[in-house]
């Protein structure tokens, strides 16, 4: 019973609720679901609106490389918020990634999509932004592809979701993509041309992904050390926002890859209300090998020699500890009955750091009281 009183409530819902506000909400990837239940508890003990999410690559219709699809992933979240009666929480198709926009990838999309909204998911992230026509004349030319593509899917979810509220992402700059300068980032000029090309086609997206800077996993240094994610360029984020907001177009701002960067750097300096909506995956993942270390240390060597042996042979020159950091997400699936078999002490210990780790994230972000501005708006509206 509590777990369908404290189910997901639409995304749209907590993006406008926090709308207006110098308010982020912090979405979380939790690949391996046992940090879910201290994320949620963080949630309801400081009145914070949150996003549960997997992406396509972590959780499709095989599992993905969690082991989870979308409804394993949905009755282990629904269960987490049951058992903590959080109440104000999304669940999150994040990076639903299509990459040759062919008919048959736009099939097997709609076939994901199908299972994500048979699962009860509230709220979905269409990723287009790997196309793009690097011979338009044009910037509505350039983005055309990524247009036809978010436009049929989106389309796609509104029939499918047969008038229910969702929440709806969007993606214009694949997120660290690079060339010969560095990492690629966003213009304002895109950003709008995306957005009104969709507002054309009745699509109003409430949040839009950018490259600006961030690169999702770890950043390391020329000798394979994990440093902190300096690399959001700020400016240009104030900027794209502003040019959004000048051409009157709905849309906040969506921060990819924050895992890494320093949490006092996003309380001080993130322009809250410009981003309205912060993805942290790799974080949690960390927090649950972290964990394993201590608590369970025959496991971790396992999943370590695992994870080298199948990797090392790719990653030549690479130091162990950055092959094992970059490729440790693989090892969930193969080890998906041990991770979940651990005892009940080192199930507390996750659950434990995942609420503390989730605190200083939401105090962070200003989400603190933002779950009863939401619920307000779900009572006006």
């Amino acid at each position: 019973m509590k777990e369908q009183e404290y189910g997901p409530i639409p995304g749209s819902a907590i993006l406008h609720g926090v709308s207006g506000q110098k308010t982020i909400v912090m979405a979380a990837n939790a690949r391996i679901a046992t940090v879910a239940q201290g994320i949620f508890k963080a949630a309801k003990d400081t009145g914070s609106a949150v996003f549960l999410e997997l992406a396509r690559s972590e959780s499709d219709l095989k599992g993905g490389y969690t082991g989870l699809t979308p409804q394993a992933f949905s009755d282990r979240m629904r269960k987490a918020a049951g058992e903590v009666q959080c109440d104000v929480w999304a669940l999150h198709a994040d990076h639903i990634t299509v990459k040759t926009g062919s008919p048959s990838e736009i099939d097997q999309t709609k076939q994901l999509i199908d299972a994500q909204i048979q699962a009860g998911y509230t709220s979905f992230a269409i990723d287009a932004s790997h196309l793009f026509d690097f011979e338009g004349k044009t910037v509505r030319e350039e983005l055309e592809p990524n247009i036809r593509a978010t436009t049929e899917l989106a389309l796609f979810i509104k029939n499918r979701m047969k008038g229910k509220d969702f929440g709806l992402e969007v993606e214009v700059g694949e997120i660290g993509r690079k060339d010969g300068h560095g990492l690629i980032l966003t213009k304002p000029e895109e950003a709008v041309e995306f957005i009104r090309a969709l507002n054309e086609h009745e699509i109003y997206p409430q949040v839009l992904a950018i490259a600006n800077g961030s690169t999702h996993g770890h950043t390391y240094d020329e000798n394979g050390n994990v440093v902190e994610q300096l690399s959001i360029d700020i400016p240009q984020t104030r900027a794209i926002a502003q040019a959004l907001r000048d051409n009157n177009l709905h849309v906040g701002i969506a921060q990819h890859g924050i895992t890494g960067t320093p949490r006092d750097l996003i309380n001080l300096h993130f322009p809250k209300g410009d981003i309205i909506k912060g993805n942290v995956g790799t974080f949690w993942q960390d927090v649950v090998f972290t964990t394993l270390k201590v608590y369970e240390p025959a496991l971790y060597k396992e999943i370590q020699d695992w994870t080298l042996a199948t990797y090392r042979a790719a990653n030549p020159g690479k130091k162990d500890s950055q092959i094992f950091d970059g490729n440790c997400k693989f090892a969930i699936k193969e080890f998906f009955k041990d991770l979940y078999a651990v005892s009940e002490d080192t199930e507390k210990a996750i659950q434990a750091m995942a609420y503390a780790e989730s605190l200083v994230f939401f105090r962070a972000f200003g989400s603190y009281g933002s779950a009863s501005r939401v619920r307000n708006y779900l009572k006006n509206k």
